[in-house]
Order: structure tokens, then C-alpha cells, then sequence
């Protein structure tokens, strides 16, 4: 166990390696505890959440659901976040420690409309089951379980006797879903799902194979990889924008770079020479200047190297380019590319 954001999270359940093979070949279990549910009630909470949200809550229909981002008026990040649409309110899913910023900025805005913002966070537990194998391991559960099928749907469905929030959703670049569970069933829920799964190899995955796989699949994470010092726009999560919804809060920013046509810099990934990760803040180097900054980096089992997460310079962005990364005195060779990162080395 390690403490992390204020919260107390298993590094590993005895063999991290194992946990990220789990996953790549049949599925791990993922403790989501340090995530946040707010429910969004009322007549006025479609008009109330777009003018909060990045993304076009108006769009969707219950059972859907989309990624998003609440933005300051400078355009800057304050939360990314999911919306889900439910048949009288939306659930925002977001990281726990962002949620007393995003409650005292919520309520700022919140004056005359009809909207109550209630915190879920204490009735329900988050877990996830990620890998290729996910779907098939949840049909024992039930006759004719249908899972859902497109990213960031979701329902509610009896799974082993517990009346469970499902939404498919991917941390790993696998397929996944997340659960919903009421807390007082979340620890015989969480029993029956790895008792299930270990015949066929699924484990328990604590938050160091997580980053692996996190950052193979080229997903960034607030706090590491994006906050309140960047654009929505350089993280790469073009999905969590609308640009066609109207009006919202830091709109003009991001319609600014849109017509610009480009960031400045951009997230992107970058495959390291050499056996160690670099840290975070490492300096990307081009020829005679700064390219970059690293902000996530792992060794990773897929490729056999390290790779990294980096904001990277408009002037580099060609996948192929050679930069380097300055680790202490030393200059290791690293070479652009495109996320996800690929699934085999080239």
C-alpha cells in the first residue's frame, strides 16, 4: 500500500508484472475508490451543465454518456470528467481530490437556476474490470447480460444478487467496464468478481501496473500529465470538446486555437533508448533547444523499453522525429510518436 493524493491505494497484491499480463491476456480487477460521483437534479440541469462542461450534455440520451472537461474562463483545466446521462439527471464521474474545487466552482456559477448537485461519492464504490476477456467473464452473472457496447454507455443490471451501475469504459486501451456499486454490497460484489475471474486468470491490479497500462494506452491523468497550467486542447482529448454545442465556460479560448489551427505544444508519446524511465519534468531536447517536458514515463513490458508521455513543441511533432531526453548529465535518444503507443516494437 502507498499513500497517494490522500488516499491509501495497493501498489501491487504480490507480483505487478502478473497484474499487467492479467490484463493484456484476460482482465484485471482496478480499485477505483479515489474517484467522485455528483448528481446533477432538476429542470434546470441540461442549461446549467452546458455552460459548465466542454462537451454537449444536450446530445445525449439516457444510457449515454461522454467525456468532458470543466475549464476556467482562461480555457485552463480545472477537472476532466465523465458525463453520464441518466433518465432524470446526469452523474459526473471525476478524480475525489478535484471535487471540493469543482464544488466551490460550481457553486459559484449556480444562482437562480433549478439545480441540486448532490455528492454520491459515500453511497457507491468503483471498481473496473479491464482486458479483452471482460465482457465474456460477466455473462455467468446473469442469463442474457447484455453488456454495453459502445464507450461510455452504460445501465444498471443485477450482477451476482448486487444492482450495479455498468459503464464500458477503457483505463488500458483493452476493453473494460466500470461498476457503480452501492457501498454496503461493493465488498461481497468485489468477492464474487474475482471469484469468478481466477480460474481464468484474472487478478487484482494495483496502481503500479495500472500506470503501466495507463500510460501504453496514452490516456493522460490530471495531476501528472495535465492541470490547471494547460489547455484543453494540448492534452490531446479532442473528444471531451464540443465545438459546436454554443457557449460554455473558457469557450472562447478553445474556439481561439481552434481557428488558429494548431497548440503550441501537444501531448505525445516517446520511445526512450536505454533501460531507465525518466522523471517527471525530465526536458525534451532538440538540437540547440528545448523540445519538450516529460510528464509520465514507464518501462514498458509491451515494447521492452521505456517510453514516456511528453508535451512536445509544434516543431516536432512528425512521429519518427528524434529528440532526446536529458536524464542528470546524460542525453538519452528518444523518438516521437503518435498515442497509443504501438503494441509491438517496430
Amino acid at each position: 500500500m502507498a499513500d497517494q493524493d490522500g488516499w491509501s491505494l495497493p501498489l501491487h497484491f504480490g507480483d505487478a508484472a502478473a497484474e499487467y499480463g492479467a490484463v493484456r491476456a484476460a482482465a484485471g480487477i482496478f480499485d477505483l475508490s479515489d474517484r467522485a460521483l455528483l448528481a446533477f437534479e432538476g429542470a434546470d440541469r441540461v442549461s446549467f451543465l452546458q455552460g459548465m462542461i466542454s462537451n454537449d450534455a444536450r446530445a445525449l440520451s439516457p444510457g449515454q454518456g461522454l467525456d468532458a472537461a470543466f475549464l476556467n474562463q482562461q480555457g485552463k483545466i480545472l477537472a476532466d470528467c465523465r458525463v453520464l446521462c441518466e433518465d432524470d439527471r446526469f452523474v459526473i464521474d471525476l478524480w475525489e481530490p478535484l471535487k471540493p474545487k469543482i464544488l466551490e466552482h460550481l457553486n459559484r456559477y449556480l444562482v437562480a437556476d433549478e439545480v441540486e448537485i448532490r455528492d454520491l461519492s459515500e453511497a457507491y464504490g468503483l471498481l473496473s474490470l479491464q482486458g479483452p476477456a471482460s465482457s465474456r467473464l460477466l455473462q455467468p452473472f446473469g442469463d442474457g447480460l447484455s453488456m454495453p457496447r459502445n464507450p461510455l454507455d452504460h445501465l444498471v443490471a443485477d450482477i451476482a444478487g448486487v444492482e450495479a451501475h455498468v459503464e464500458h469504459y477503457s483505463h488500458t486501451g483493452e476493453e473494460g467496464f466500470d461498476f457503480f456499486v452501492p457501498a454496503g454490497s461493493l465488498a461481497a460484489f468485489a468477492r464474487a468478481l474475482a471469484r469468478e475471474g481466477e480460474p481464468h486468470g484474472v487478478r487484482w491490479v494495483g496502481t503500479q501496473a495500472q500506470e503501466v497500462l495507463r500510460v501504453e494506452a496514452g490516456i493522460p491523468r490530471y495531476g501528472a500529465d495535465m492541470s490547471e497550467e494547460n489547455i484543453l486542447l494540448e492534452t490531446g482529448l479532442n473528444r471531451a470538446v464540443s465545438f459546436t454545442k454554443g457557449c460554455y465556460l473558457g469557450q472562447e479560448i478553445i474556439e481561439r486555437v481552434r481557428s488558429r489551427g494548431h497548440v503550441n505544444k501537444k501531448l505525445l508519446g516517446l520511445l526512450l533508448e536505454g533501460s531507465n524511465p525518466a522523471p517527471r519534468g525530465a526536458p525534451v531536447i532538440a538540437p540547440g533547444k528545448q523540445a519538450g517536458v516529460v510528464t509520465s514515463s514507464v518501462i514498458s513490458p509491451r515494447l521492452k523499453q521505456p517510453i514516456a508521455l511528453a508535451y512536445v513543441h509544434r516543431d516536432f511533432w512528425t512521429p519518427g522525429t528524434a529528440l532526446a531526453v536529458r536524464l542528470g548529465p546524460e542525453e538519452v535518444p528518444a523518438r516521437v510518436t503518435s498515442l497509443p503507443f504501438p503494441s509491438s516494437p517496430a
